[in-house]
């Protein structure tokens, strides 16, 4: 009986995990941003690496409107950014001609929005 109980906590422990864990390469069009979050909901953190040949620039954006704390993302670097409750992350390419492709790890509230803005 101990044994079903404890595989059962195992197996529990690792739903909640993985539930709360998100993971995506998500591509930007040119003049294009991805929205992350432009809902409620909790805080999050993102590890996002840059795997495109452009540079992509971050924003934090509250939902109530404005935004604060741009970065820019060269290729092939890789950072790590914490997001307030109730603040997306928009993801900017500002590049003319070429794509951006950005590889995604979600932890935290993954109960969020994603789209795509011109």
């Amino acid at each position: 009986m101990q044994k079903i109980l404890s595989t059962f906590i195992i197996t529990l422990a690792f739903i909640s995990t993985s539930c709360r864990t998100l993971s995506s390469t998500t591509y930007i069009k040119a003049q294009d941003s991805f929205i992350l979050g432009n809902n409620e909901h909790g805080r999050f953190a993102v590890k996002l690496k840059n795997v495109s040949a452009t540079e992509v620039e971050l924003w934090k954006t509250p939902i109530g409107g404005g935004r604060h704390s741009p970065i820019t993302v060269k290729p092939n670097e890789t950072l790590k950014t914490r997001v307030d409750k109730n603040t997306a992350l928009r993801i900017e390419n500002k590049s003319n001609s070429e794509q951006a492709a950005v590889k995604l790890q979600v932890i935290g509230d993954t109960g969020l929005s994603m789209g795509y803005l011109q």
